[in-house]
């Protein structure tokens, strides 16, 4: 079994694999003071409940947005499991090319959403990931990664709000029932929600015209749900994408285990393709 862990500025998600399936996933809160025992003692706290034990774990790979713990969780999966995890950075296959002016600024979970996005849905694609930071990456009809864009993440506005301003409220982050508020919650709440459906319908039209194509427009991350509820531009939600990123990569480098970047991916495109083009 694959141990994929996606380290976000955030949350931490872990998704356990058995072949090409995804049987376990988990999302803990980040944390730069926790030690790799901790994370440990959590981890393995989840493993009972879906029949799992230390030595199912044969292989690991890790990408991180946040440096200091990308040598946490190596130790963890070196002491505990007793493998030296592959890790997402410069020198490795990633099957994309990237076209940007310095691929090395390309943060490398944008790198797997990329990868899992083209293989999953084919291309060109549009992935927006829903989480801290709102970023939008762009793949081309030849499978390049052309760059992106980065806005403040839904959660860091609605804190903004209230810290920034001295009556605001923190607000839950739901769409209200009309776009004109009626108190101050609710207004907030539309500003919030709305005001991003607003800023993503725009950006991906732009982002389509710019391509002269019409792509694909798959979201992620943790807010997705809430936001593609009040939109028809995105034709997908894949929450555990970075995770399939991550196994997809896992088999680039590691092509031996036998993990391979076939089966159910092409047959997942073809039917949305058919959904698309009927």
């Amino acid at each position: 079994m694959l141990l994929a862990i996606d380290i976000g500025n955030t949350n931490v998600a872990l998704g356990i694999f058995k072949d090409n399936e995804l049987v376990a996933t988990w999302r803990i809160s980040t944390d730069l003071n926790r030690m790799p025992d901790e994370y440990t003692s959590m981890l393995l706290t989840l493993f009972p409940y879906k029949g799992l034990k230390t030595t199912d774990i044969k292989g690991a790979i890790i990408c991180s947005v946040v440096p200091p713990l990308v040598g946490t969780f190596e130790e963890m999966c070196r002491d505990y499991f007793h493998i030296s995890p592959l890790i997402v950075e410069a020198g490795i296959k990633t099957g994309i090319r990237i076209a940007m002016d310095n691929p090395r600024e390309v943060g490398a979970d944008r790198v797997v959403n990329a990868l899992a996005a083209h293989n999953l849905y084919g291309a060109p694609a549009i992935i927006i990931d829903l989480g801290t930071a709102t970023t939008f990456d762009i793949i081309s009809e030849t499978g390049d990664y052309l760059g992106g864009v980065i806005a403040p993440g839904i959660g860091i506005a609605a804190e903004a709000l209230f810290t920034r301003t001295a009556k605001l409220p923190r607000v839950e982050l739901e769409a209200p029932p009309h776009v004109i508020g009626k108190n101050t919650v609710t207004a907030m709440q539309s500003g919030l929600i709305f005001g991003y459906v607003g800023l993503i319908e725009g950006l991906v039209s732009r982002i389509q015209t710019e391509l002269k194509a019409k792509a694909r427009v798959i979201a992620t991350g943790g807010l997705a749900g809430i936001i593609t509820k009040q939109t028809s531009v995105i034709e997908k939600v894949e929450p555990n994408l970075t995770l399939l990123g991550l196994r997809m990569m896992y088999a680039l480098n590691n092509p031996q285990t036998g993990h391979e970047v076939t089966e159910p991916e092409a047959g997942k495109r073809r039917k949305l393709t058919r959904r698309l083009n009927p």
